[in-house]
């Protein structure tokens, strides 16, 4: 028998972060539990407190989605305080300046560039590259390896990767970070198929552009003013703004609840209609 909200319990990593922190609030004030979990746990707290405060039920635990011991020992509290995981969303992620160009087009003049923190394709980092495509795909795959198994004969359970716009083609600059995120599509796909027989069902986000504390110095300067990278996103994006972090809840919702249940391996673009525009 399905649950009703108040009986289940969602998982988010990352959710000390701006757009997971704001997902977390949204479970809480549609009744369910909610676990915020996050490598910083003072962030976490802090979100959980706020869903609680505002009448919802939550905690906010410690945990590195790099490390399945932190994973397993994270899940005891919450499975000790809330009950086992119904759904999973893996909001962890980022990207690493290490696995960053510093031009969007390569100029064989780039190669005498001798200026301090100067990048071009040939001078990327593969300990940064390793960072980003392990905190994005690797960050996805094991905490689904440890809360996945209290799905397992459960009835309205689902799991919630968060992919990007860049996985449906990569922008300029960040070919880590386009390549991860182009891995969690792909994985979304393959474990909806994995799981489709034990009816757990998995789909993905794909947000355009947020403004996020991660990205912020890079779309607009100190003034607020968009930078000549956010003016081009903001060119190329149809609807003329950045998203909102509650643009982002209604989707998720919907495809954590009974209206999707026959909704598994999709990846939902959420753009302001960046994906559908040629630029003329």
């Amino acid at each position: 028998m399905e649950k009703n909200n108040k009986d289940k319990v969602v998982v988010l990593t990352g959710a000390g972060g701006v757009l997971c922190g704001e997902l977390a609030k949204a479970y809480g004030a549609e009744g369910y539990k909610v676990a915020v979990v996050d490598l910083k746990k003072e962030a976490a707290v802090q979100i959980a407190e706020q869903i609680n405060k505002a009448g919802g039920k939550a905690i906010g635990v410690v945990a590195n989605v790099l490390e399945q011991k932190s994973l397993e020992t994270c899940k005891k509290e919450i499975n000790e305080k809330l009950g086992p995981c119904d759904i999973l969303v893996n909001g962890a992620g980022g990207n690493h300046p290490l696995g960053t160009t510093s031009n969007p087009f390569f100029k064989a003049e780039d190669l005498e560039n001798t200026a301090e923190g100067f990048k071009t394709f040939f001078d990327l980092d593969v300990e940064g590259i390793k960072f980003v495509f392990n905190l994005n795909f690797i960050g996805t795959l094991l905490p689904t390896q440890v809360f996945a198994k209290d799905m397992i004969g459960r009835p309205g359970c689902s799991i919630l990767n968060i992919s990007s716009m860049n996985a449906f083609t990569p922008l300029t600059k960040i070919p880590a970070y386009s390549g991860a995120k182009a891995a969690v599509s792909n994985f979304t796909q393959w474990l909806a198929v994995h799981f489709a027989k034990e009816g757990i069902r998995v789909n993905a986000l794909a947000p355009g552009f947020f403004l996020t504390e991660q990205n912020r110095t890079l779309l607009t300067d100190e003034n607020g003013d968009l930078t000549a990278r956010g003016n081009t996103i903001i060119a190329q994006t149809p609807m003329g703004r950045f998203g909102k972090p509650e643009d982002l809840i209604s989707t998720t919702l919907w495809l954590s609840g009974e209206g999707a249940s026959f909704i598994t391996g999709i990846v939902v673009p959420i753009d302001g209609g960046f994906s559908a525009f040629s630029g003329v």
